[in-house]
């Protein structure tokens, strides 16, 4: 039978570029799948990897895809690196974009002297409902020792429903020809966009701000450090003095807010309105970006850049070769599990016999 043993020493070159490995091995079974479903491989490959770079415009739609990614990743890569399984981050990022379209939708009203100050406020109000959804987590572990997977993951689902009741009901558009919307956000909502004609936005550049500040969060200031021993040693770091409460609340709480703060960029961005379709699975997929990013900050933008290009690729593929939408959630789990048996594989060997019992 085959076991598995701990190597005494992974390699540390390995572990870096095991990332690209698992690159390889996707875009090589990606290959095969193309052949197998009669498709021109190569001409499938440049719908992933050439086309979302190919110019100014596509380079402006890969910004817009990677922006909620890479801030969502961000909050997520700071969770488990405190192990603090967060895996609720769409539930978040929906209550985040909620609370901006509420906030937007009174631009016209009692909030119209702000002018285009609004945006800020718009962008507040995403991170405080993202904040909102993870303290629910963060109350239920605290003071319940409720399992906060399955607490965050039930929440999306619960976000999600409130997000259709509010579309389908009280904020659906009266001359919408009855379609679950809102209306159309006034324009001095609007997100300023980088360049005329194109839709990248500011947002792209509050994201990297975020890298920064998450990095020196994590490598830089004593309570990312204290929060970092918290999630590799609990009981070293409860002996040190650090608070695992503590440790749990900044880590949700951060990471929740990143994920609303995605949402309202998403919703005052590229949307202009809510609609049940606001949840796309960017919180899901940034689990793959945070890992793949090695839960580095800037490892994590190189991450999201290459899962944006899977999903610009995907929709690429299905409209110019009518391969199925689904095929973007097959590379993103092709990716993953090739990581996961990358890094398995370097910080293991494989063993062949059963196991020899000491005497």
């Amino acid at each position: 039978m085959l076991r598995l043993e701990p190597r005494a020493k992974p390699s540390r070159a390995l572990s870096l570029l095991s990332p690209l490995i698992a690159l390889a091995i996707t875009v090589a079974v990606g290959v095969l799948l193309f052949a197998l479903l009669g498709k021109d491989p190569l001409r499938a490959l440049q719908m992933f990897f050439v086309e979302p770079v190919k110019n100014l415009p596509a380079l402006s739609e890969l910004s817009v895809k990677a922006t909620p990614l890479l801030l969502i990743a961000l909050g997520l890569a700071l969770c488990f690196r405190a192990n603090v399984w967060n895996i609720g981050a769409e539930g978040q990022f929906v209550l985040g974009a909620m609370a901006a379209g509420w906030v937007a939708l009174q631009a016209g009203g009692d909030l119209a002297w702000l002018g285009r100050g609004i945006v800020v406020v718009i962008l507040v109000a995403g991170v405080l409902g993202g904040m909102l959804w993870a303290a629910i987590v963060a109350l239920l572990r605290d003071r319940f020792n409720a399992n906060e997977i399955l607490v965050s993951l039930m929440l999306v689902y619960v976000a999600i429903l409130w997000l259709s009741y509010l579309v389908y009901g009280p904020w659906k558009d009266p001359k919408g020809y009855n379609f679950p919307q809102t209306v159309l956000f006034d324009a001095v909502t609007q997100i300023p966009r980088l360049a005329p004609k194109m839709r990248a936005n500011v947002g792209s550049l509050i994201a990297l701000a975020c890298v920064a500040v998450v990095w020196i969060f994590m490598f830089r200031l004593y309570r990312g450090f204290a929060l970092q021993v918290g999630g590799l040693a609990p009981l070293a770091a409860r002996y040190a003095g650090f608070s695992s409460g503590g440790a749990l609340w900044t880590a949700l709480l951060v990471s929740g807010g990143l994920a609303g703060l995605a949402g309202a960029l998403e919703v005052i961005g590229p949307l202009g309105q809510l609609t049940p379709h606001v949840p796309v699975g960017y919180g899901f997929a940034a689990i793959i970006v945070a890992f793949v990013g090695r839960l580095h900050p800037v490892g994590i933008v190189f991450a999201a850049i290459l899962m944006s290009m899977f999903y610009i690729g995907g929709e690429l593929a299905q409209s110019r070769m009518g391969l199925p939408k689904s095929l973007t959630g097959v590379f993103q789990g092709l990716l993953l599990f090739a990581l996961l048996a990358c890094d398995t594989l370097i910080n293991y060997r494989v063993r062949l016999g059963a196991e020899k019992l000491a005497r």
